[in-house]
């Protein structure tokens, strides 16, 4: 078995590109206390890939974090969501590397950051400091751990990225202390016909199975026979588990043999921001969809441009059109060289000359190329879905429903939300009215299957219609945005004495459009409010450079949403 698994390791390695350093020693772990896992590289996200890997901080926050490697801070980040506080070193190899959701830095940088904050009148800030006014040895401490941003917990998100190209790559491909020796797991097989006459098991629908096995080795269970006709794909889900961890994490490569030819291949070592979208159409996006399962799909769509894919005979599609018995393997491996294997059989038909009118085209659809730009109109809407948008050509289809209380138009289904788009398209809509001064608040929404408003898109108005682009297809109608932000303070009111407290905390939100701004001013100066834009607050830390302490003062907060609705809360204290 320790030979199987070396073979594997090795054959793996080899295909990592030319551009990885052979030197997988040059980084250390960038916290002090034993290495644990929540997530890896490339694991499945909404809308995109994991970029890194997500280093537990034992449940809590305020944990040393250190310079994986000598160099210099090239950036600094502080933002709402996303990676929260964040820094990126740049080393002489020709990497860089990432630390996200941090609590807090050094003093020296935390100075810099505050007075960029000041100078800007702006929480967010995205920093550029001159190379050589943070340099630092590895080892050295940097920062401290959080949970900033769009994080769920206390960890730190940790990226290695080759610094010409911003292009980040699978830390565990790199020796900095991290170990496993747990096969992948493989939960579910999904089969997919790739056309209307493809049937799988007599059907022309997708089959889901749940696997059978452990330990490496798993099987279709006997009572579950798979016969297919026809051009058909296979999907995979499954997951990884490393050492020391719990939690469930992504899968390194996917190989997939029919008759022991390999035709797909997948490797998650490098990837580009640019190209992470295709996500979606790498998994069963209906099925993660409808169940919250993510299948990974062993053949490519036609305009799946990932970088990701290799060896690809026939997109990893296969005709299976002989009366015979056909075995299919699938590989899944972790970056350590742990394998699990699935194997069944697959009975192959032919077609018959009933077969060949079985399924027509549906007169009802209107079928957009993936490689044109395509538009559609009907009564009172108008829809351009641009050249690259969708991943395939569609039957896209079209209906409406009757206006409800609150909307300002009917309820146009645009296709479906099971179909992924790669990039938004237009979407125009006339309304029935629009009532007196309410035109600038009005905006297309996209709505839930209970006609509950999803959110609110940017939207202009031109010639009647309002326009706007969608990043989904879906419901749509318009509505209006005409109430002002929720501003509350969180356990205090005015005349408070925050004598002993270190914090003010105030809760901000908004119920369509969304935060635009908020400006906070202390006895009339601007004054930092950190934003955690994940629980609605705003926190400041009082600071008796800027706060005189010991003083009455004055808070006048103005939060402003999205369509310009604005709400002001004014109060004294005492700090």
């Amino acid at each position: 078995m320790l030979l199987i698994r070396f073979f594997i390791f090795s054959i793996l390695f080899l295909n990592i590109p030319d551009d990885i350093t052979d030197d997988r020693a040059m980084f250390i772990s960038p916290v002090n206390i034993p290495l644990s896992f929540s997530a890896n590289f490339g694991e499945l996200r909404s809308d995109h890939f994991h970029s890194g890997v997500d280093i537990k901080t034992q449940g809590v926050t305020g944990k040393e974090i250190i310079a994986a490697a000598d160099g210099y801070i090239y950036r600094i980040a502080v933002s709402p969501g996303g990676f929260g506080k964040a820094l990126y070193l740049r080393h002489p190899s020709g990497y860089s590397t990432v630390y996200g959701h941090l609590d807090r830095f050094t003093p020296d940088v935390e100075r810099y950051v505050r007075q960029q904050q000041y100078n800007n009148k702006s929480f967010t800030v995205n920093l550029f400091p001159p190379k050589n006014r943070f340099s630092v040895k590895q080892g050295d401490l940097i920062a401290w751990s959080g949970n900033t941003g769009s994080s769920s917990g206390p960890h730190l998100h940790y990226e290695i990225r080759k610094s010409d190209s911003e292009k980040p790559i699978n830390p565990l491909l790199f020796e900095f202390g991290a170990s496993d020796d747990i096969e992948p797991v493989i939960e579910r097989l999904a089969i997919y016909p790739i056309n209307r006459s493809s049937r799988v098991n007599d059907e022309n629908k997708p089959a889901i199975i749940k696997v059978a096995g452990g330990k490496g080795k798993y099987y279709i269970p006997a009572s579950r026979t798979v016969k297919i006709y026809g051009p058909a794909g296979f999907g995979i889900q499954s997951f990884d588990r490393l050492n020391d961890s719990h939690n469930k994490c992504g899968i390194y490569s996917i190989e997939l043999k029919i008759d022991s030819v390999s035709i797909y291949n997948y490797v998650m070592d490098i990837f580009s921001f640019n190209e992470t979208k295709y996500i979606n159409s790498h998994i069963d996006y209906e099925t993660y969809l409808k169940e919250n399962i993510r299948i990974q799909k062993t053949y490519v769509l036609p305009n799946d441009k990932l970088s990701l894919y290799s060896n690809k005979v026939n997109r990893g599609i296969f005709n299976f059109n002989e009366d015979r018995e056909y075995k299919i393997e699938i590989i899944i491996s972790d970056v350590h060289g742990n394998v699990s294997t699935l194997n069944f059989y697959v009975q192959g038909d032919q077609e018959t000359q009933s077969d060949k009118n079985s399924y027509p085209v549906d007169k009802n659809k209107v079928y957009m190329d993936y490689t044109k730009s395509n538009t559609f109109r009907a009564e009172d809407i108008f829809v351009n879905v641009p050249a690259g948008c969708l991943y395939d050509t569609i039957g896209f289809t079209y209906k409406k429903e009757d206006c409800i209380n609150g909307m300002f138009s009917e309820i146009h289904h645009i296709h479906n939300i099971y179909t992924p788009v790669h990039k938004p398209f237009s979407l125009s809509i006339k309304p029935d009215s629009i009532p007196e001064g309410l035109e600038s608040k009005m905006m297309i929404v996209q709505l839930f299957n209970n006609k509950k408003i999803m959110g609110g898109l940017k939207t202009t108005y031109s010639d009647g219609y309002f326009t706007a682009d969608s990043p989904t297809f879906g419901m749509f109608s318009i509505s209006a945005d005409t109430t002002a932000p929720s501003i509350v303070p969180v356990g205090f009111s005015s005349g408070h004495n925050f004598s002993r407290n270190s914090k003010m905390k105030i809760k901000i939100s908004d119920d369509l459009s969304g935060i635009k701004s908020y400006e906070p001013l202390i006895d009339g100066r601007w004054t930092l409010f950190e934003y955690d834009q994940k629980n609605n607050l705003i926190i400041c830390e009082f600071d008796p450079d800027r706060i005189p302490a010991n003083c009455n003062h004055t808070l006048e907060l103005k939060v402003t949403d999205n369509k310009d609705n604005q709400s002001i809360f004014k109060c004294d204290f005492k700090w």
